[in-house]
């Protein structure tokens, strides 16, 4: 090959690797700005959730007070694992000498709270928050109040939308790949609006995957769960544990 041969494709490589460096910083200029619009709506993430694993059942106050009336029972596991029940700690009181912790409630109506006992419970805390954007079809994962990732998702379509809300992971089950919503699910304290049973269940919404489902990831398709592809949905499910918030914007 010749001088001039040589510099003729010399000059044809430049342009090629330009062009597949444009394209790259065209495509991640639009992540960014997708993922900035997501997450402009999210304020205020604190580092840490505190949490209460249940050593035992526990009756539910409406106050922090043993005289006040009393709004139902939570157990101490879940029905689908029977893991121990974990509860986000919202406030705390005191009555005399007893501690009382304002809890977030796995079950109807969305969005219940209550007060239970301090005794009877291990305190913990997590440093994760799960930020659900429907509008925008993204999830954003926050670890010690910094966003750490950004993943695509499904959400609920207009007939049976994801209910909005502040939730949190009831329970996470290990359900393969020959389960249409696996591998992973990641039982909320959510429920839809719609269902008060699909499926054989409560209408209880889920992080999963879509092992076996066809509808591409951003867009409006489910039932109101809220869908990962499975890579994303495994990297949560190695991470997040009972008890993390979910915000559902």
């Amino acid at each position: 090959m010749g001088r001039d041969e040589w510099a003729r494709a010399l000059l044809q490589l430049s342009g090629a690797t330009l062009r597949v460096k444009l394209v790259a910083a065209v495509a991640f200029a639009l992540a960014a700005t997708v993922t900035g619009t997501a997450r402009a709506q999210i304020t205020g993430v604190p580092p840490y959730q505190r949490t209460a694993s249940l050593l035992v059942g526990q009756s539910i106050r409406a106050r922090p007070s043993a005289h006040a009336r009393g709004i139902g029972q939570v157990a101490a596991t879940r029905p689908l694992t029977g893991n121990q029940t974990v509860l986000p700690v919202i406030a705390t009181a005191h009555t005399g000498t007893r501690e009382w912790l304002r809890v977030r409630l796995p079950q109807r109506p969305d969005g219940s709270v209550g007060w239970i006992r301090a005794a009877g419970v291990r305190l913990a805390r997590t440093p994760w928050h799960v930020f659900v954007v429907r509008s925008q079809r993204q999830a954003v994962v926050y670890d010690r109040g910094r966003a750490v990732r950004t993943f695509p998702i499904i959400v609920g379509k207009p007939s049976t939308p994801t209910p909005a809300g502040q939730f949190f992971v009831a329970e996470k089950l290990y359900e393969g790949y020959g389960v249409q919503t696996g591998p992973w699910a990641l039982a909320t304290s959510a429920y839809s609006n719609v269902f008060q049973e699909f499926d054989g269940g409560p209408g209880q919404v889920a992080l999963h995957g879509v092992v076996g489902l066809s509808d591409p990831l951003g867009t409006a398709a489910s039932h109101g769960c809220i869908r990962f592809a499975d890579g994303d949905i495994t990297w949560l499910a190695q991470r997040l544990g009972a008890g993390t918030p979910i915000t559902i914007l």
